[in-house]
């Protein structure tokens, strides 16, 4: 049987129509893009076309307010620096979440470093942030707040258009991460309100190693990256030329085929939830019931670890994960999970199964049947649920 992949929240395959039109720039169209040569503005074309390619789909006012990164998370540490030191005049009070990617948490605590303060704000059992916890934070020393669209774990999708009406009201700057949205659910600039936003093609069927950050005009940034002059002077070094013509055209194919794709994803993840919840017992769905992502589907097993149950499934050719991938090498349960209420040993009991567009039922049966055993040998063996089980049996 074929592997099945059940990890899209960490990476998704790239697109064949994505990899078609970006391999004549790795060998054909291959000239540095700030060369006046020919060459050179054959490059400097296809990025200033993707540029406006993203604006548009995005629904950015203007295409000079798409900035191309590496990567989601260089995205975030220009939206969160940037602002922070280009406004430090103003002020030195950022606010957060508690459950942010780690590419936010841990920039802001680099920040503190250097005499800014940062509100990390507490969820409630879902996962979602209340828009009236982000007013009562908002002091006159606040310059930004940093707020992600969805959580990569659990899959929450939070009231950014709600929040982003507070923030300015208060005159504050707001950024998002949106990584795990952008392609993934209905988007658009206008109607979030927000003056930053930070995207990722590898969460799109895109390729690895490009990201873009939206900044609304107007808004002041500090760069990062100190060299050329690329990118409205804010990220310096050759562009990646092949890498911005793929992550422009799978947010194409992504956002034409958002309706058809969404609708199905929905279905097989609330199918999936309701196999697991009626087959197996003592599992608790974590996020937002239905304000959640479509193909994230993020349980607890109680009574055993997370990590046992993810070989268990990769020995019978399934691949999952327990959270972000960027703590994969960590052994301390989920900061978001510990976040929402969980108790560590519930929290280590916890897997993230992300559904993609090559999904199927018969896969998705299949995995259920095979955490169904696996869950079950895993509790024969733990002496804590055995106790429990004679317990119960005896009232």
């Amino acid at each position: 049987m074929e592997r099945i992949y059940l990890d899209h929240a960490a990476t998704t395959p790239t697109d064949p129509r994505v990899v078609e039109v970006m391999l004549p720039y790795f060998t054909e169209v291959f000239g540095n893009p700030s060369g006046i040569y020919q060459e050179g503005r054959a490059g400097k074309k296809a990025i200033d076309e993707s540029r406006e390619k993203v604006a548009r789909l995005l629904g950015a006012a203007d295409f000079r307010e798409i900035i191309f990164t590496g990567s989601g998370s260089e995205a975030d540490n220009l939206a969160i620096s940037g602002v922070a030191w280009a406004n430090r005049g103003k002020g030195n009070h950022i606010i957060t979440s508690s459950i942010e990617h780690h590419a936010v948490l841990n920039t802001c605590k680099h920040l503190e470093k250097y005499g800014f303060t940062v509100t990390y704000l507490p969820v409630d059992k879902y996962g979602m942030v209340a828009p009236e916890a982000v007013r009562e934070a908002i002091t006159d020393r606040t310059i930004l707040v940093s707020l992600m669209h969805a959580n990569n774990e659990v899959g929450t999708v939070q009231p950014i258009a709600e929040i982003s009406k507070i923030v300015h009201e208060k005159g504050v700057l707001f950024h998002t991460d949106a990584v795990q949205t952008v392609g993934s659910i209905p988007l658009h600039l206008k109607e979030l309100g927000v003056d930053l936003l930070s995207l990722s093609a590898h969460k799109f069927y895109g390729p690895k190693g490009v990201g873009a950050l939206y900044v609304k005009k107007g808004t002041r940034l500090s760069r990062l990256i100190h060299g050329g002059a690329q990118e409205r002077q804010l990220r310096a070094g050759t562009e990646n030329v092949a890498g911005i013509v793929g992550l422009a055209k799978a947010l194409e194919l992504a956002i034409t085929e958002l309706e058809e794709n969404n609708s199905r994803l929905v279905e097989f993840r609330d199918y999936f939830i309701n196999e697991l919840m009626s087959r197996i017992d003592r599992v608790k769905l974590n996020g937002h019931p239905t304000k959640r992502l479509p193909g994230n589907v993020n349980v607890s097993f109680e009574f055993v670890e997370g990590e046992s149950i993810l070989l268990i499934l990769d020995l019978k050719g399934i691949a999952a994960s327990s959270g972000s991938a960027c703590t994969s090498g960590s052994l301390d349960p989920s900061h978001v999970l510990l976040a929402m209420g969980l108790s560590h040993e519930v929290a280590h009991g916890s897997i993230r199964l992300s559904i993609g567009r090559e999904n199927t039922k018969t896969q998705l049966d299949y995995v259920c049947g095979v955490l169904e055993e696996g869950v079950a040998r895993l509790r024969e063996m733990s002496p804590l649920y055995q106790a429990r089980a004679r317990k119960e049996r005896s009232v």
